[in-house]
């Protein structure tokens, strides 16, 4: 068992991820985990007695540097692969300042999930094997697509195995 699955497993987790925008690409978070890489939007678990407002707030201050403004919510989606299980709501940004560089995710300590911050054009996006990428990306062509999406978006079949 991996360090992700010893420290998030076996509960559900909520979290709050916010889909950031220059141009035509989108901010991704290069992680590392159990050994492999993983691209997603920044974000991350609500903490107890903070709004989800507040966390996606945080949550790009910590791991991109960057000072935002939340948008509205856009959808829900969920990952469930025993031990793990996350209930993920997507907003989108009304503005972002400063200039993303990586930064800390400091909900395991002493450990560096963090190795690259940028942002990624849709080309960028298909070169990305589609294991290391959050699943929101599996069925769209473009990362503006995102921001059409509503309610709740059933993840792909072979995410929630």
């Amino acid at each position: 068992m991996g360090i992700i699955e010893k420290t998030f497993g076996d509960r559900i987790r909520v979290r709050v991820c916010g889909l950031c925008y220059d141009k035509n690409s989108i901010l991704l978070v290069k992680h590392t985990m159990n050994d492999r890489p993983f691209y997603a939007p920044p974000g991350g678990a609500v903490e107890f007695g903070e709004s989800l407002l507040e966390t996606l707030k945080r949550e790009f201050k910590e791991e991109v540097c960057l000072e935002i403004e939340p948008g509205k919510l856009l959808f829900t989606t969920e990952y469930i692969r025993p031990p793990l299980h996350a209930i993920e709501l997507f907003f989108s940004l009304e503005s972002w300042q400063g200039i993303p560089e990586k930064g800390a995710d400091p909900e395991i300590d002493s450990f560096d999930l963090i190795e690259e911050v940028a942002f990624y054009s849709p080309s960028d996006i298909k070169q990305i094997p589609l294991e290391q990428l959050h699943h929101v990306f599996h069925n769209c062509n473009n990362p503006r697509d995102l921001l059409g999406l509503s309610g709740y978006v059933q993840p792909p079949s072979h995410i929630n195995k």
